[in-house]
């Protein structure tokens, strides 16, 4: 099919080049009417060539079919056929006002298992702040996070940690993790 496109084009080329050095505009007409009937071709092989892509794929996508069961008596009804379950999925604007969701029973336990959110703030007693303000141990931080972490730490995982003293950890801004409470096993080991 495509070697006679081929054909058409070359010979509608040439009678194209025939007409202009001729003059002639039936030469012209009969070049544009070539050009035509090759762009046709190549559309039929085109549409040919994708049915029968096609027919392969969907025999692929078929499932083999089981042994034909056994034909019930005369006057006994045919079995129906199973349908497959369909799941549907609520369009976008169908799932519900977000404030209508049920609040979480603990927010820290939410938060523990989204890998992406930073961790809860651990609660510190005042008197034990004072005691955190004048220890140099070690904490450890990771960058762009709030808080400040046990190196023993679950939230941790693989992060890249910054090792700071405590105190300054806390001089600079950060917060006591709720997951591994520094604060609480910092001071009970100072104690």
């Amino acid at each position: 099919m495509l070697y006679i496109v081929l054909v058409l084009v070359l010979a509608a080329l040439g009678l194209l080049v025939t007409a202009l050095m001729t003059a002639s505009s039936l030469w012209a007409w009969v070049s544009i009417g070539l050009s035509v009937l090759a762009g046709l071709l190549l559309v039929a092989d085109w549409l040919r060539r994708r049915r029968r892509s096609a027919a392969p794929a969907a025999a692929q996508a078929l499932p083999a079919r089981a042994e034909p069961e056994a034909l019930p008596a005369s006057g006994a009804a045919m079995p129906e056929p199973e349908e497959e379950q369909t799941t549907l999925i609520p369009a976008t604007g169908d799932l519900g006002d977000p404030a209508d969701a049920p609040e979480p029973a603990d927010a820290s336990a939410e938060a523990e298992t989204t890998a992406d959110s930073d961790p809860g703030v651990e609660e510190t007693p005042e008197e034990d702040v004072a005691v955190l303000a004048d220890l140099e141990d070690e904490v450890v931080v990771v960058d762009e996070h709030p808080r400040y972490h046990l190196r023993t730490c679950t939230w941790l995982g693989t992060r890249d940690t910054i090792p700071i003293g405590v105190g300054e950890a806390r001089q600079l801004g950060f917060t006591p993790c709720d997951v591994c409470r520094p604060d609480a096993t910092l001071v009970a080991a100072h104690r």
